[in-house]
């Protein structure tokens, strides 16, 4: 039977704007985006597409995270969010509970099987297989969930909604009494292979991108990790969480492979979906953290949904991902804690590079980072390939 109600305890996120949750915050004041040329990766196309990483090196990286270099960066970069979450939901040991693991990836170890490829195609026998057996996604997930001595569940799943999903996913787990705590979110590392994806897709801008602006081309890739750390009632009674998961719900339009459906019908349903299991109205909304890509369709769709579901007047909205860039698996998990924060602390976040009102939407995102917001409810919105919708409500009681 599915009860009780689940909390955030705390949060941990890395990504091309902070290695840690103030970094981040000190960022998104001073008004400083993360977008640059390649640095880490390897590509041809270095010059040509700005992407947002982590400014760190594998080895740096390793450092931070306590753990061996030969990690994938997925990996690594999981490690350091998933420290600092449970890290700042002061619950002590992770053996005094049940706890499980969910975490999102879209590309596994695939930034060392690349460079392993490379060696081995030149000569067969070069290349250490180090590099490639923790290729596949789940690895990642058991990496971690070891390192951190988690033991009762563990579980991955894929693509740009998916952070989000692993939060859901979790808070059933605790409602169904099966965990105590759940380490939910996701992560992804820059690789050759994404890039080059998103690049025959022809949604990449040349520039930085522009969520909801009229004059946006498409996104900028990002890397990093984010997870909350989720308890049940029980758990929340001792501590002094940030806030409630009040509501959550997926939706698929099944519109296309790679596209939302243009009146954003999965985006509605998902935002009307998550308001309705928290009992709250659309008025009851203080801030939506968009998930705004900077894609034409994208930001178009999901647009008109909010025209739609807020017609009584939209809250003021913002795409952090015009900090982040688009982070994929690790979208969903790095706004969550993102938009857990803003709640706890009054935060409404900026939305950069924005000048130009979209024609076929009455609001535009707000432009100017600001605290002592009075918010009690803030929504986070994470759109993904195949039209897989998810929303999410964070609320103060």
């Amino acid at each position: 039977m599915m009860q009780g109600s689940v909390w955030i305890a705390g949060g941990g996120v890395i990504s091309g704007i902070g290695r840690n949750l103030d970094e981040c915050m000190a960022s998104f004041e001073a008004m400083r985006p993360g977008m640059a040329y390649m640095q880490h990766l390897h590509s041809s196309h270095a010059g040509t597409f700005p992407v947002v990483e982590v400014k760190a090196s594998n080895e740096e990286l390793a450092a931070l995270a306590g753990m061996p270099a030969h990690w994938s960066r997925t990996a690594l970069l999981s490690r350091i969010a998933v420290q600092e979450a449970w890290n700042a939901s002061g619950l002590g040991s992770i053996s005094d509970y049940r706890v499980g693991f969910v975490s999102a990836n879209t590309v596994g170890g695939m930034d060392k099987t690349e460079d392993f490829m490379a060696a081995f195609l030149a000569d067969p026998a070069k290349g250490k297989l180090r590099q490639v057996v923790h290729h596949e996604c789940g690895a990642v997930t058991d990496l971690v969930a070891d390192a951190m001595g988690i033991r009762h569940h563990v579980s991955t799943s894929t693509a740009c909604s998916s952070g989000a999903n692993a939060l859901m996913y979790g808070a059933r787990m605790i409602r169904a009494g099966m965990l105590d705590v759940v380490i939910a979110g996701g992560t992804d590392a820059l690789t050759r292979f994404t890039l080059n994806g998103f690049n025959t897709l022809m949604i990449l801008d040349q520039q930085n991108c522009r969520p909801f602006d009229d004059t946006r081309t498409g996104l900028n890739l990002g890397e990093g990790a984010g997870y909350v750390v989720l308890v049940s009632d029980a758990v929340a009674a001792n501590i002094r969480p940030w806030c409630r998961l009040a509501g959550f719900a997926n939706a698929n339009d099944a519109y296309h492979q790679t596209a939302s459906s243009p009146d954003g019908t999965g985006n509605f349903l998902a935002m009307k979906g998550a308001l309705e299991m928290g009992g709250l109205q659309p008025e009851d909304v203080g801030y939506i953290n968009l998930h705004g890509t900077g894609t034409q369709n994208n930001d178009s769709s999901e647009g008109l949904a909010i025209t739609r579901l807020f017609e009584k007047g939209v809250p003021p909205a913002s795409s952090t991902k015009s900090f982040t860039g688009h982070t994929l698996g690790a979208s969903g998990g790095i706004e969550a804690v993102f938009s857990a924060w803003a709640l706890r602390e009054g935060i409404i976040y900026p939305n950069a590079n924005f000048s130009v009102q979209m024609k076929e939407l009455a609001f535009s995102p707000v432009t100017a980072f600001s605290r002592g917001n009075d918010l009690r409810n803030v929504m986070s919105n994470s759109f993904g390939f195949g039209g897989n919708c998810s929303s999410l409500v964070f609320s103060k009681e």
